[in-house]
């Protein structure tokens, strides 16, 4: 299973540090990644396999936006399934 996570807000040291450890710990593995900054706007795409995480997805999402508010960031995670029905065009 997969899931598709969004990184989005002002650039500053310790943004990939600080969403790949929870990532690590959360025994969920980074398949691609991409990102960019846009002036000193991050952004950041993240697709990740979720089928081996050790926590439920609630409290995986959690952990990330506790991680957004503490680095001044958005940070979201979908299903890969939703993502896609979202932005289908």
């Amino acid at each position: 299973m997969r899931a598709v996570i969004t990184v989005i807000g002002k650039d500053r040291v310790g943004i990939i540090a600080g969403v790949s450890n929870i990532l690590a710990d959360s025994d969920v593995n980074i398949l691609d990644i991409t990102q960019t900054i846009l002036q000193d706007v991050f952004t950041m795409i993240m697709l990740v396999d979720i089928s081996k995480c050790n926590v439920h997805f609630h409290e995986l999402s959690e952990k990330l936006e506790k991680k957004g508010i503490e680095l001044g960031l958005k940070i979201q995670i979908q299903h890969e399934d939703i993502f896609n029905s979202m932005h289908r065009i």
